[in-house]
């Protein structure tokens, strides 16, 4: 099998190109390759597969087999291998409101919905930086999917082993649990995602994000991703914790993101309600998984 490994803030993923290539069964093979002693090493796998009603598909499955409805990062990146290797192009304008007009762009199919991502290109034709309209944030407890009594959950109380926490519940696709503190390097994540990922308020388990408000343009973020563990970042959630963060009335609609494998920049827009990404994208290396 032939695959590249590409990573979005450090949040890495092994891609392969089913338009050549067939894969059987991407769940077992996402636990094999993902392994970082034993494997390529990597948050999981991410198939690129033909779509009859967009550019591409993109099926992503995390590192524990689990298939989720989104990635972030991992389609910042699908889009730079679509557009770099040719398996897509368009001359398509893909327009902002409030932030501008991208002269090339993409729609890749998710679980999600179809998406469209304008591109941003270097020199030498190359994608190097990708803004994603990633959709309406979803709100609605039962459509999260959240085991509560209440039509949304905002600064919700929530104890954790006697820890006191207060929590926003957004979807983007896939459903996060944000929690903002004064002292994010005081935070054992490795201890209490685990806890809250699996609570039972989360019928299907929960991305799980702690936010330290730097100012109302910038905060700083840690996640533990449902199915993954501790990563370097996390796409759709920093855009579950801008929303939160507005939702809150802490944050900006329009705000940089810090997480420990870079930065993104998110903007909730009034106009259409949809939150917009931009971050980079990084093709690794590529090779062949004796499979």
């Amino acid at each position: 099998m032939e695959f590249t490994k590409m990573q979005g803030l450090g949040n890495d993923y092994v891609y392969v190109n089913c338009f050549s290539q067939r894969i059987d069964n991407p769940a077992d093979l996402a636990m094999r390759v993902s392994d970082r002693h034993f494997g390529i090493g990597s948050d999981g796998l991410i198939l690129i597969c033909p779509s009859e009603i967009a550019d591409v598909r993109m099926r992503m499955f995390n590192a524990d087999g689990s298939e989720a409805q989104m990635c972030g990062n991992g389609i910042r990146c699908v889009a730079k291998y679509v557009y770099d290797h040719q398996l897509a192009r368009t001359q398509t304008e893909f327009s902002i409101p409030g932030l501008g007009t991208f002269p090339t762009s993409l729609r890749i199919e998710t679980k999600r919905g179809i998406l469209t991502l304008g591109l941003e290109l270097d020199e030498h034709d190359k994608v190097r930086q990708v803004c994603v309209n990633m959709g309406q944030p979803i709100l609605e407890a039962g459509r999260i999917p959240l085991a509560v009594d209440a039509e949304s959950v905002i600064d919700l109380p929530l104890s954790i082993e006697g820890q006191p926490l207060s929590m926003t519940c957004v979807s983007m696709g896939n459903p996060h649990a944000v929690f903002f503190c004064e002292d994010l390097a005081a935070i054992d994540l490795a201890h209490i995602g685990p806890l809250i990922e699996h609570h039972e308020l989360f019928p299907e388990r929960i991305n799980v994000h702690f936010v330290q408000v730097d100012s109302p343009d910038e905060f700083t973020m840690r996640t533990w991703e449902r199915g993954s563990g501790i990563t370097l970042a996390c796409g759709t959630g920093a855009c579950a914790c801008a929303v939160a963060g507005v939702l809150g009335g802490r944050c900006q609609r329009r705000v940089t993101a810090h997480l420990p494998g870079g930065d993104l920049q998110l903007y909730w827009c009034e106009q259409d309600n949809c939150v917009y990404m931009t971050g980079p994208a990084v093709e690794v290396f590529s090779g062949t998984w004796p499979d």
